[in-house]
């Protein structure tokens, strides 16, 4: 019984299992006429009430749209398992068309860290060229999960909460996502931190030079810059509590002026540098041993850049009408990064002939340049960025996360509350001090914590079940459940989890200064921590998995 639980049971593929037998969990979702199919007593089950839910019948027609018709599917969820915020989304629901969605990464990438990403690999030593191909190449290589993962919220109108029920199990789910939703919430910090930084900026210098604005030791920052971060942290609550339609509703306006202010800083560097001669002969600082021991954690810090949207994406595609719309709407994301990285170069690269040193935080930029116009644009551009940004990528993931915990008790309002006041704990003047420790410490670091569940969730849905989830199990507590596994956990899966970590926290101690020196072996595991977290974890649950269906069927 033991290495049952170990290995999960029969139930883990539902469609090769007797549950695919039962009409009513066909994945098609079809409403049928009642049946007196004969099953072993151990499939029966009396459920006091009946839930509606209505979802689109999926399709793989050629165009890529979902199936025009629309079912009814009855199912009986448990009341700990869902509320209004974990349904799955209802066909009025389905109105992100592909311009929706590229205008959410359009707000996603017109952003502080995007830009200080961008100039911290000129900083690094790279040149101008290196850099935009270093995150072109990493966001070419993210899409792949990023469009994969978005398929199932599409098919499903599940969110990642509820799809990580069917790898990690209906109790085991809270592991995954607790994980990303702290990183989440990390981000929100980080953000946050960003837009007070600019209602800093705008403050008199006679407030700036006052007692206040001095460090203290034990906070890591100065009581004025605090504030200033609690301020800005306030009135993006107001934004924060509006929901989805909130995040859909900003984003339309947000996406074109971020594109013209950014638009107005190109060339407000060209102007002033006299053209982008400087950038184009701008060369590498590096010799080619430093070049690819750069490279290579340089690429998994921008991999690990949008890994929560990766793990997160069917918060949004659950909203997408077609699987066309989410695929189209997505594929933009290495265009858009690299066009902006291009701009965050040659601003980056503009400061070192317009002032005589380079400044890659546009916060300082825009400090230096200063006047009254320069500040007010500051302020809208860099609140419109921010808020974009949290709202849509570091709100509704850990929001839909606590609700995951306690769907009876907490409403996305109350998740998302409870993320802001999270993100205060990260400190994110600390993370952010140095490129050194934005970039190779919390980027590359949390990338082996978020890599194994992405490769985990994807082996399950293509690998072991093709696709075909179970939608009454996935808000089923039933010990018969396809997603019960073991008292609600799938042990494989945390395993997979458990290795896939554990070879990439001596680099990570050796990074944070904790160990003095680990072997050159580790050093590598750590600079991919992403990649060898990715492919370790999902291999190993496929094969864990394989296994377990093999010894079921003997």
């Amino acid at each position: 019984m033991a290495s049952k639980c170990i290995v999960s049971h029969l139930h883990l593929y539902p469609h090769l299992s007797l549950h695919s037998a039962i009409p009513h969990q066909h994945p098609n979702f079809s409403r049928l006429p009642p049946t007196n199919l004969s099953l072993p007593v151990k499939f029966k089950a009396s459920f006091p009430k009946r839930c509606i839910i209505l979802v689109p019948r999926a399709s793989s027609s050629s165009s890529g749209q979902s199936s025009v018709g629309k079912k009814v599917y009855e199912f009986d969820p448990h009341p700990t398992l869902t509320n209004d915020d974990l349904k799955p989304t209802r066909p009025s629901q389905r109105n992100y068309h592909w311009k929706q969605m590229a205008r959410h990464w359009v707000g996603l990438v017109v952003g502080v860290p995007a830009y200080y990403m961008a100039g911290s690999l000129v900083e690094l030593g790279m040149a101008w060229w290196q850099g935009i191909a270093t995150v072109v190449a990493a966001n070419m290589i993210l899409l792949v999960p990023l469009v994969l993962t978005g398929h199932p919220g599409t098919k499903y109108g599940i969110s990642f909460p509820v799809l990580a029920r069917s790898s990690f199990g209906i109790r085991g789910a809270h592991v995954p996502t607790s994980l990303s939703a702290l990183v989440c919430c990390g981000w929100y910090g980080i953000e946050s931190w960003i837009g007070g930084e600019a209602i800093y900026l705008f403050l008199p210098n006679s407030i700036k030079q006052s007692s206040f604005s001095q460090p203290l030791p034990w906070l890591g920052t100065s009581p004025l810059e605090f504030a200033c971060f609690i301020a800005f942290w306030l009135v993006q609550l107001v934004a924060v509590l509006k929901g989805m339609e909130g995040v859909k509703a900003f984003q339309k306006y947000a996406a074109p002026t971020l594109i013209m202010l950014t638009s107005f800083l190109l060339i407000w560097a060209y102007v002033k540098a006299a053209g982008l001669g400087h950038l184009l002969n701008m060369s590498s600082r590096l010799s080619s041993s430093e070049f690819w021991s750069l490279f290579f954690p340089s690429l998994t810090a921008n991999i690990s850049f949008w890994t929560t949207i990766a793990l997160n994406i069917p918060d949004f595609t659950r909203f997408a009408k077609t699987q066309r719309d989410q695929i189209i709407g997505q594929a933009g994301l290495p265009i858009f990064m690299g066009l902006f990285t291009f701009v965050g170069l040659a601003v980056t690269s503009s400061t070192q002939v317009i002032f005589g040193h380079v400044i890659s935080n546009p916060i300082h930029l825009l400090g230096q340049i200063g006047g009254l116009t320069t500040m007010i644009l500051a302020i809208l551009g860099i609140s419109l960025a921010t808020m974009a940004t949290n709202i849509a990528a570091n709100v509704v993931a850990p929001a839909n996360a606590l609700v995951n915990l306690y769907p009876s008790k907490l409403t996305y309002r109350t998740g998302a509350l409870l993320s802001a006041l999270f993100c205060v704990a990260f400190q994110p003047w600390r993370l952010l001090k140095s490129s050194e420790s934005f970039v190779y410490t919390w980027l590359v670091g949390y990338s082996a914590l978020l890599g194994p569940i992405g490769g985990i969730v994807l082996a399950d849905y293509y690998l072991i079940r093709q696709t075909k989830l179970s939608l009454k199990d996935l808000y089923s507590l039933s010990p018969e459940g396809a997603y019960y596994y073991c008292g609600g956990f799938n042990l494989a899966a945390l395993a997979a989890l458990l290795i896939g970590i554990l070879p990439v926290i001596p680099g990570f101690l050796q990074k944070v200064g904790i160990l003095s020196s680990v072997s050159d072996a580790f050093v590598v595991i750590y600079n991919n921590a992403w990649f060898f977290s990715f492919f370790s974890a999902g291999l190993l649950y496929w094969i864990l998995a394989s296994l377990s269906f093999e010894r079921e069927t003997k």
